[in-house]
């Protein structure tokens, strides 16, 4: 059903793009006879356009797990409260664009910050391409501000990663052992009743072999804790193995990489100009709130041309500073 649903969607992409060429040619041919449809021409080339971005990302979403849900989890860098206030800015980011674009996000684990912020989050964002899209926040991602915790009203700068995986369905085997697991359950802190803080509902599993560990305590009921966790762990696993075979193909690319590949990815400035900027596409945008606010479709898409072509957004690629 998720095979059909994508290919459904491609094939729809694909005709909104030939009804718009149409609609071009028909308004061409009637300026041609002397009518005036400069406006409508120009609305109908914006429309045109949008489609055509729209059915050119579908394709270059083609690698094994582009079109599966993911699971996103954030760590604030050091830095104590400005660090943490970035990793929850982040978060609220990515829940704003999933509801942007009709996917399903569910929050599956969160670790609330001393005074704001965060110190962890993990969670889901459940639709076709979504971990293909997300591909291109994978990193460390810098903000430059005006501190609203300094008195002193000083400009500082934080860190927070992001990585994300992709959720892995029943038929891919991934192999967990029994006694490779040590599953220790908890009471769950913060947030949520008295029912979620008196019983030990929170799930944390260790894989002993690979020492990677996932917990979800944002369920009251330990049976759908557990099977959060499981399947995040399931992701987890499945992206250790993957990342042995990508060890091998980076030492052959490393000698092609910017020497500063590896560390940010992406500044957000907002004091003392206001610019976000993509360090591996050269994408920018000037509208910062728009961008926090959820809308990251020009990041992603700069990001998938690059990975693909190697092509910049200076280099052809739109680049955005309005």
């Amino acid at each position: 059903m998720q095979d059909r649903k994508r290919l459904e969607e491609a094939v729809d992409n694909a005709e909104k793009v030939r009804s718009a060429t149409e609609d071009l040619d028909t308004l061409f041919e009637l300026m041609r006879e002397g009518e005036d449809v400069s406006g409508d021409i120009e609305t109908e080339m914006q429309r045109f356009r949008r489609q055509l971005e729209t059915l050119e990302t579908g394709m270059l979403l083609s690698g094994e797990n582009d079109a599966r849900s993911a699971i996103i989890t954030i760590h604030p860098g050091a830095g104590g409260t400005e660090s943490q206030d970035w990793a929850e800015m982040l978060m609220r980011m990515y829940l704003r664009w999933a509801e942007r674009e009709g996917f399903g996000a569910e929050i599956t684990d969160q670790l609330e910050g001393e005074g704001a912020g965060i110190k962890s989050a993990t969670f889901e964002i459940n639709g076709v391409n979504a971990f293909g899209l997300l591909q291109s926040e994978i990193g460390v991602h810098r903000l430059v501000r005006i501190s609203p915790f300094d008195s002193a009203a000083r400009r500082h700068t934080s860190f927070a990663s992001v990585f994300v995986y992709p959720q892995i369905d029943d038929e891919i085997k991934i192999d967990i052992k029994p006694e490779d697991l040590r599953i220790d359950v908890f009471r769950a802190s913060g947030a949520g009743g008295q029912h979620v803080n008196r019983t030990e509902s929170a799930v944390r599993f260790t894989h002993l072999p690979t020492g990677i560990v996932v917990q979800c305590q944002n369920e009251r009921s330990q049976h759908k804790n557990r099977a959060s966790a499981m399947k995040q762990l399931r992701a987890r696993l499945y992206e250790h193995e993957m990342e042995k075979k990508r060890i091998i193909e980076r030492a052959l690319e490393d000698s092609k990489l910017d020497v500063n590949f590896g560390s940010q990815i992406r500044s957000y400035v907002l004091a003392p100009y206001r610019m976000i900027k993509d360090h591996r596409t050269k994408f920018s945008v000037g509208d910062v709130d728009r961008v926090i606010d959820g809308d990251l479709e020009g990041f992603m898409r700069a990001y998938l041309v690059w990975k693909k072509t190697g092509r910049l957004a200076g280099d052809g690629g739109r680049e955005d500073l309005d």
